[in-house]
């Protein structure tokens, strides 16, 4: 038999918010243990441990349900800054072992294997050796499964075959019958209304999608992430494209204290100044201010706003303080806040009546700026504020963790 190699280990952490509950508190392992956004009646579960997972609790299973499945469950805020730390912690972990090429989430890891770590019996061994990091320098509640794969995609969708704590692997030579108990809508990077495009293209299962010519998919995608995709599939090394930020932002459904338009708009207003401090640090300029809002009246409503490049919290706190009663807003439920047309301080041109000389150089209010964000930081969380802020305060507002995006530990003192 040939030699099986591997280009990728990718490392996923299980039930991981959960994880970071029981191991910081002992006395939760082995037992059920939801994660909620708050400790109060009518909230949802945001992650769940795996003893909690086999009362058929998950992901938006409401308290009072978790309770009746399960009523030995406990219940635990979720602790953002707690789990970047511990990612930190995870990182450094596996690079006892060898280095990470990319965190895609704030528990989950790929892994770049070069020359003899390719061959699959060291890059299981490496695997094993990184799974063993983890438990002796962060905790042994932080388990973790852990996929082989040719490309980056496999190595994601073997880790997602043996869970918890397991290690599979995908090649060409074994594809697609290893697939077989996958569903369409089971891959990454297929949603249900690609599922659906793909069924009425006849491409009904893996087996025919995994037979789909690179040039067709470019077609069923309408663009070159199709071919992409295809090829990830089939197992070909495909780099990940380059990207640049175009937006930043922050949403948060509101408390029923704030579900109102002055509590909405303070909670926005907030949100803003967290925007601003995130455009400054990242050494940003925005030229679109975006706002948005869902109600129980009026459902979504959004309004947006061109503006001169800019990141001072003044100026953009001028512009909200003017638009904001174009939103219109009627009993509402959540409100986000966006800045876009992003352009880094190095590739910023200057207004012809701008007070910056030269281009790309802080003007006066934004130091102004810094300097507030500089003292917040020393000296904790609204050492100094703009001036409002809302009477019920979110803890983490500004400073979540979401979809493919881990707030820096500075996030949480702004």
């Amino acid at each position: 038999m040939q030699p099986i190699f591997v280009n990728y280990i990718f490392l996923d952490m299980n039930s991981y918010f959960a994880s970071v509950a029981q191991q910081e508190e002992p006395l939760l392992r082995g037992k059920s243990v939801g994660i909620v956004t708050v400790d109060k009646r009518g909230a949802c579960c945001i992650a769940a441990s795996y003893e909690a997972k086999a009362f058929g609790i998950g992901v938006g299973t409401r308290r009072e349900e978790a309770k009746e499945l399960c009523p030995d469950i406990e219940f635990r805020e979720a602790k953002h800054d707690l789990y970047v730390d511990y990612h930190h912690q995870i990182i450094e972990a596996i690079e006892l072992i060898h280095p990470i090429e990319k965190a895609h989430s704030v528990d989950e890891f790929s892994i770049k294997l070069l020359g003899t770590a390719r061959n699959l019996q060291n890059a299981t061994e490496l695997g094993e050796c990184m799974r063993h990091s983890i438990a002796q320098h962060v905790g042994v509640a932080m388990r973790c499964s852990i996929g082989l794969g040719t490309s980056k995609m496999l190595a994601k969708m073997a880790g997602e075959m043996k869970k918890p704590d397991g290690l599979e692997w995908l090649t060409p030579q074994f594809m697609p019958q290893k697939l077989a108990r996958f569903k369409l809508g089971d891959l990454p990077g297929i949603g249900k209304r690609m599922e659906k495009r793909l069924i009425m293209a006849g491409i009904t299962n893996i087996k025919r999608l995994y037979d789909l010519q690179p040039k067709h998919a470019r077609k069923l995608w309408n663009g070159v992430t199709g071919e992409r995709f295809i090829l990830a599939l089939q197992g070909h090394y495909i780099p990940d494209p380059e990207t640049k930020p175009h937006s930043l932002g922050h949403g948060q459904l509101l408390s029923t204290t704030n579900r109102n338009s002055e509590g909405a708009r303070l909670v926005a207003r907030r949100l803003l100044i967290r925007a601003g401090t995130r455009l400054r640090r990242g050494e940003f300029f925005a030229n679109h201010l975006y706002l948005s809002g869902k109600c129980e009246i009026n459902g979504r409503c959004s309004h947006s706003i061109t503006m001169c490049a800019t990141q001072d919290s003044f100026e953009l706190l001028k512009l909200f303080a003017q638009n904001w009663p174009k939103l219109d807003l009627k009993k509402p439920i959540s409100i986000g806040i966006m800045l876009g047309g992003l352009t880094h301080e190095n590739q910023h041109t200057a207004d012809l009546f701008e007070e910056r000389v030269p281009s790309g150089q802080s003007n006066k209010r934004e130091e102004l700026c810094s300097t507030v964000d500089a003292l917040n930081q020393k000296f904790g969380q609204d050492t100094i504020i703009y001036g409002e802020k809302p009477k019920i305060i979110t803890k983490y507002a500004g400073a979540k963790i979401a979809f493919g995006r881990i707030p820096l530990k500075e996030e949480f003192r702004d």
